[in-house]
């Protein structure tokens, strides 16, 4: 007798999804999503997607109808709650588009808890479109198996952030000209914490002199070389991840 197979299967696509699941409740699909799941997953009433709503977390859901411009899904199995993650935030400097693309897919994937884009003399972009971000973050969500959704933070000048930074989240700079190994710094931190990483060019002088005689600084390095602001984005958030987040043994 041929055995049954596992369900959902692993293959399964995956959504995030706007409104609240339930095991009572069916859901619509429509727009982008209905077209991904009928014209590029080919889905058919009786298969399986996996839904996430970044509130209850993640759902197996059945195909019940299956059209050209709307998909209905019912939900069936709760398969995980809506995950912790680290009270870690990474404050970037606005970078070309595909550069700072690139650091909201890596930040997502890497378990940042927010994301808050800054404003320095020296960027090159001083926008952001929120829409186009927001649909990054989802994808890469959706790609690494998250159930929780990073916050993208209104883009924020530099002094307007040291001036509203909260008392109790340390803010480790990485600083060019040198602090504390990352590794090192992060491996005692005990309060909530966050990333400061340059722009193209790094900070100015009085930029630097700003950031470093704030009250909860901690200047650090990434090491011997000079980085692009997205490689220092990436590279601090994994030593943060293996440090002092979510990567560390659970025991």
């Amino acid at each position: 007798m041929p055995a049954t197979p596992a369900w959902p299967p692993k293959s399964a696509p995956r959504l995030f999804v706007e409104q609240e699941l339930s095991a009572d409740t069916p859901v619509t699909i429509e727009g982008n999503q209905a077209h991904y799941l009928s014209k590029v997953m080919r889905v058919a009433p009786g298969d399986a997607v996996i839904l996430c709503d970044d509130i209850t977390g993640e759902w197996a859901a059945e195909v019940i109808e299956a059209g050209k411009r709307q998909i209905l899904l019912q939900p069936r199995d709760h398969q995980r709650p809506r995950e912790g993650v680290p009270d870690f935030w990474l404050c970037s400097a606005l970078l070309k588009k595909d550069r700072f693309d690139l650091v909201l897919e890596k930040a997502t994937e890497l378990g940042v808890a927010r994301i808050a884009p800054v404003v320095t003399r020296r960027c090159v972009a001083d926008k952001l479109n929120a829409e186009r971000a927001a649909a990054i973050v989802t994808e890469a969500a959706e790609q690494c198996a998250r159930t929780a959704l990073p916050e993208i933070a209104p883009v924020t000048k530099l002094d307007a952030l040291l001036r509203d930074w909260p008392q109790e989240r340390d803010l480790f700079f990485a600083d060019e000209e040198g602090g504390e190994p990352a590794a090192d710094a992060f491996c005692y931190a005990d309060r909530p914490a966050a990333l400061l990483i340059g722009p193209e060019g790094g900070f100015d002088e009085a930029e630097r002199a700003a950031i470093r005689a704030h009250p909860a600084t901690v200047a650090i390095s990434l090491g011997p070389r000079i980085l692009r602001g997205e490689t220092a984005a990436i590279a601090g958030m994994a030593v943060w991840m293996a440090e002092a987040g979510d990567w560390l043994d659970a025991d």
